[in-house]
């Protein structure tokens, strides 16, 4: 599988095994295991690498567009960053945040929304200068949208009654980023908290507060945010704190068990010291051990 990866798969395969004594991690006890994590770290790099790749060539107008056939919400992101365009980039990293995309279904989603069920744009400029009007317009047409959340936002809802609706995030997503935009909101963050990637992160992830927007979103909105470049963060943590997959990938990981009583912070450090050996990043750190605890001694590709 991927022969272009084959020797960052040894080397992380390698490093795992030294890292294995003396039982230092104990859900690995086969090669069987080790190999499924690797391939996992393998999957989660390729990630990475697609966010890169969909950057580096010219964007056609096209993809931007919710109502074009050809649209694709990340590479509208590459094309509004390539166009200086960071409000419309930040905006649409939110939607993709809010609804995250389906196996199944894909954008289609967020396309309804974003481009009024082809009748417009719901823009940046536009839902900021009457939000009043993107809140009626969900509370009129949600029943109407198509596609589905993503697997991991599967508790949201468009019903404009509903305790965690898409018109309360996005009130308090506006909020959070003012009426100057994201430029300028990102611009005081480094100023606030330093020119560290993983502090900016950090001050950021810990100041976002946006109805259902819990650990996992908070991470994967700032994640995207450092991978297109809006803004200069990296996660320097896994942010355990809240974590299901993640956290129960790193119990299994160093304790032979999933449900361990160790300390998020002592997890933490452990992974640290982990990725001085891998030196794979935090971000895919996290991405890989939520799904190797899945199934560890079996890989399985998760694309959603």
């Amino acid at each position: 599988m991927w022969p272009s990866r084959e020797v960052e798969r040894l080397r992380i395969i390698n490093e795992l095994n030294a890292a294995k004594a003396p039982r230092a991690l104990k859900g690995l006890p086969d090669q069987a295991s080790v190999e499924t994590l690797a391939l996992q770290f393998i999957a989660s790099l390729r990630r990475e690498d697609y966010y890169r790749h969909v950057q580096a060539k010219p964007i056609s107008a096209y993809r931007s567009n919710p109502n074009h056939p050809a649209f694709d919400a990340e590479r509208a992101v590459a094309f509004h960053m390539q166009q200086a365009n960071i409000d419309e980039a930040g905006w649409l990293i939110f939607l993709m945040t809010h609804f995250a995309r389906r196996p199944d279904t894909g954008w289609l989603r967020l396309q309804d929304v974003y481009g009024r069920r082809g009748a417009g744009i719901w823009d940046w400029p536009t839902v900021t200068a009457d939000p009043a009007a993107f809140y009626e317009w969900i509370a009129v047409n949600w029943d109407g949208i198509r596609g589905a959340f993503g697997n991991h936002r599967k508790y949201e809802s468009l019903r404009p009654t509903a305790n965690r609706s898409m018109s309360r995030a996005v009130a308090d997503y506006l909020q959070w980023i003012g009426p100057e935009g994201h430029k300028a909101f990102f611009v005081s963050s480094v100023r606030a908290a330093g020119n560290n990637p993983q502090t900016i992160f950090d001050y950021m992830y810990h100041r976002m507060k946006i109805i259902s927007f819990g650990r996992l979103a908070k991470f994967d909105y700032l994640s995207l945010i450092g991978r297109y470049g809006l803004a200069p963060i990296a996660a320097g943590s896994a942010y355990l704190d809240g974590a299901t997959g993640p956290g129960r990938g790193a119990r299994l990981l160093f304790d032979g068990n999933p449900i361990s009583n160790s300390a998020n912070h002592v997890l933490q450090q452990k992974l640290n010291d982990l990725d001085v050996r891998l030196k794979v990043g935090m971000e895919v750190m996290e991405d890989a051990l939520c799904n190797w605890q899945k199934s560890p001694q079996r890989f399985i590709h998760y694309k959603g």
